[in-house]
């Protein structure tokens, strides 16, 4: 009885759920330095087309530029005068590379022009006078640029016409971020409570059904070869959004992913230097979502951050860019500017994971039809009626072989 007791709860513990551990850090922090000795209050950066320059925005009319090639040397900084005190939310870059659209509270609607590093009004800023804005992106042409607001409002812009506002239905929800497909004119947009819209080439806005129960907090359309752009929603959830490039208003959505063994959760989105997109986690975390496969890979968990440096763990994440794959900076809301490199000893969790699930389907239908013949007296009996056969058979071989 008792062996029967001991093999039922062996049966039990191979058979519950193995749990796989999360995903270690492939990439690791090298060293870090600050733009000031005090907290400065980035919101977000943007890189240029070319990669060599990075526009970082903040709180109170905060703008400076940096080298994204070498962002440790502060020799290479300027400091830019945008001429307010108000926040600034974002910052996109014109696709050819010579300027780039601030915007933030009050309706703050800038020009950065590399030229001469001057920072001015854009043309029809006084139309959104007041409103606070919230996003701004270039479509892949350079012709109009998109704006979002607070109120849930989206505007489109050209230098020729200035501001016009789109018709979005009256959302009313907070536009939390926009991105447009890299060779095509057609935009995303995802709200906080109103669901994802797509800005077609006729700057014609159709909102996606069943997409507003969740809270979405950014978007990338990083891979160009795709006609897809991913969403990013709290509760570590994405989305897919097939495009339809002719006829936008038939662009639909895929189903909503979770990802389930991350720890943490989404705050922003940067671009990836191979079409990927770096997701930013609260706590101190960066994930890698490939969209072709729409799989999400670890790449910088939080426990390592903490137990490089706890202090600037517990900040924010705000803008991420890579110079070669596993190889890059991140920008903190404090101003840290922090340098990562591919780890030195890397295990691959997915042989891993195939090695251990490999070993139970191996041992679990092993041990199950162990324990059916410790049971069974019959099967018993058969077996050692067959081992006396044989038995039986080698000794009169062996006898015979004397003879």
């Amino acid at each position: 009885m008792r062996g029967r007791i001991t093999s039922a709860i062996i049966l039990v513990i191979l058979l519950m759920p193995v749990a796989i551990a999360a995903p270690s850090s492939v990439i690791q922090i090298n060293h870090s330095s600050s733009l000031d000795d005090f907290d400065v209050g980035i919101n977000t950066a943007a890189i240029s087309p070319d990669g060599e320059i990075l526009i970082l925005v903040g709180k109170d009319g905060y703008v400076h530029r940096i080298s994204a090639t070498n962002p440790m040397d502060r020799s290479l900084d300027i400091e830019l005068n945008a001429g307010a005190s108000r926040d600034f939310q974002d910052v996109e870059w014109h696709p050819r590379g010579s300027t780039a659209l601030i915007t933030g509270d009050n309706g703050m609607a800038l020009r950065y022009d590399t030229y001469d590093h001057s920072i001015s009004n854009v043309n029809g800023s006084n139309v959104v006078n007041g409103l606070d804005m919230t996003s701004v992106a270039w479509r892949t042409s350079g012709d109009y640029a998109y704006f979002g607001a607070v109120d849930g409002s989206i505007w489109k812009f050209s230098e020729g016409s200035g501001f016009e506002k789109l018709d979005s239905n009256d959302k009313t929800s907070p536009v939390s971020d926009i991105s447009c497909h890299r060779t095509n004119n057609v935009c995303i947009v995802v709200t906080l409570n109103d669901g994802i819209a797509v800005i077609g080439k006729d700057h014609k806005v159709t909102w996606l059904s069943n997409t507003n129960s969740e809270t979405w907090m950014a978007v990338d359309c990083a891979d160009p070869t795709l006609n897809e752009c991913v969403a990013f929603a709290t509760g570590l959830r994405t989305k897919a959004i097939q495009l339809n490039f002719e006829d936008a208003s038939l662009s639909s959505v895929k189903q909503t992913m979770i990802l389930t063994t991350l720890e943490g959760d989404v705050t922003g989105v940067s671009r990836g230097s191979d079409s990927t997109t770096l997701m930013h986690l609260a706590p101190f975390g960066i994930v890698k979502q490939q969209p072709i496969s729409s799989e999400a890979y670890s790449q910088l968990n939080y426990s390592d951050a903490e137990e490089w440096d706890a202090v600037v763990a517990g900040r924010a994440i705000k803008f991420t860019w890579e110079t070669s794959s596993r190889n890059g900076f991140i920008i903190t809301d404090y101003g840290n500017i922090i340098s990562f490199g591919p780890v030195l000893v890397e295990v691959d969790n997915s042989i891993m994971t195939m090695l251990i699930l490999g070993a139970v389907a191996i041992s679990v239908p092993g041990v199950i039809i162990g324990l059916i013949f410790m049971n069974s007296p019959f099967l018993q009996r058969k077996y050692q009626e067959r081992r006396d056969r044989i038995w039986k058979k080698k000794r009169l071989a062996q006898e015979n072989n004397k003879k």
